[in-house]
């Protein structure tokens, strides 16, 4: 008798040891799943490659890279809202198009609402730029050809309801003109089809703009201000066109991931931003770093929420 109940408490005494050390272990324990949702090439890309040798220093674990590429990047959206909240399937977000498609699509998969920001870590304003070779060499000979030729000048860019497209679409109503909009799966794919010739222009980010500085030529940024890593660049304002646009890009988890892990990756992500020579390599890119943790996130999120609705009505989208 008394030896079966040194083996029930023994048991027992397993039991609660190893149940304790199932709760109480430390997160992350195995490797990040880090969904990109556009092409290999693009922002999203750039930035998750080049944080993750740091994200894997900072949390303990691998970070695996993994693509679902479609519709603006509601595809891998549609995907992250409906992963697992263990704290192991995360996502890069594009602030613009998390809000723009719920707006302008009947049904893209998920709503803002659900994309649960974990960190917005940057920033890269719109540039509008044509080919070196192209015969408009400045933003007013861009104007007077599309007064001229309505609908024949056209705009490649980074998907449907992105910074991209609302871009094109502002600066049209900014300047009085027409030009047809062409989306592209991601800017991987929209430089090379602009710089082979299969768009008049593109509509692009600054780190797209400093990347092939040599290939296109940039005749205007969407800032408030010039920017430090293209200082001969003009911005619209400058040249009497009240039009500013970009895109914030962050880290995002399913709805229900729990509040410990989210700031637990929010924290890895402060630190990665503050490393020198992630810091550098980012800012020679032309990404604009930011830091802004989960609830600052969630404010910015709704900001911009009034504001594109405001946008897409004025604009007759919605």
């Amino acid at each position: 008798m008394r030896k079966k109940l040194l083996i029930i408490t023994l048991i027992l005494s397993l039991t609660v040891v190893f149940f304790a050390s199932s709760v109480f272990a430390e997160y992350p324990e195995k490797p990040l799943n880090y969904i990109v949702c556009f092409n290999p090439g693009g922002e999203s890309d750039i930035t998750a490659r080049t944080q993750q040798k740091y994200l894997e220093e900072v949390l303990g674990v691998d970070v695996v890279i993994s693509y679902k590429i479609g519709g603006g990047g509601a595809v891998g959206f549609s995907e992250l809202v409906k992963a697992n909240p263990d704290g192991y399937t995360v996502s890069g977000y594009n602030l613009t198009n998390i809000i723009l498609q719920p707006l302008a699509r009947e049904n893209p998969g998920y709503q803002t609402k659900q994309i649960k920001p974990i960190y917005t870590f940057e920033f890269t304003p719109d540039i509008l730029a044509v080919r070196k070779d192209s015969d408009i060499k400045s933003l007013d000979d861009f104007v007077k050809y599309a007064k001229e030729h309505p609908g024949a000048i056209t705009v490649g860019g980074s998907g449907t309801y992105t910074p991209n497209h609302l871009g094109a679409l502002e600066f049209d109503k900014e300047a009085d003109i027409k030009t047809t909009y062409i989306p592209f799966t991601g800017s991987g794919e929209a430089v090379p089809s602009f710089l082979g010739g299969h768009v008049t222009a593109l509509m692009t980010y600054t780190s797209m703009g400093v990347q092939y500085r040599e290939e296109m030529k940039i005749l205007a940024v969407a800032a408030e201000e010039r920017v430090s890593y293209l200082p001969n660049v003009p911005t619209f304002k400058e040249l009497g066109y009240n039009y500013v646009e970009g895109q914030y890009r962050g880290l995002a988890a399913p709805p229900d991931m729990p509040k410990d892990k989210v700031d637990i990756l929010a924290e890895a992500c402060r630190k990665v931003n503050q490393i020198p020579e992630f810091n550098n390599k980012m800012e020679e890119m032309g990404f604009e770093l930011v830091d802004y943790g989960p609830e600052k996130s969630s404010e910015l999120i709704d900001r911009k929420v009034d504001f594109y609705k405001s946008i897409l009505e004025e604009l007759g989208i919605i």
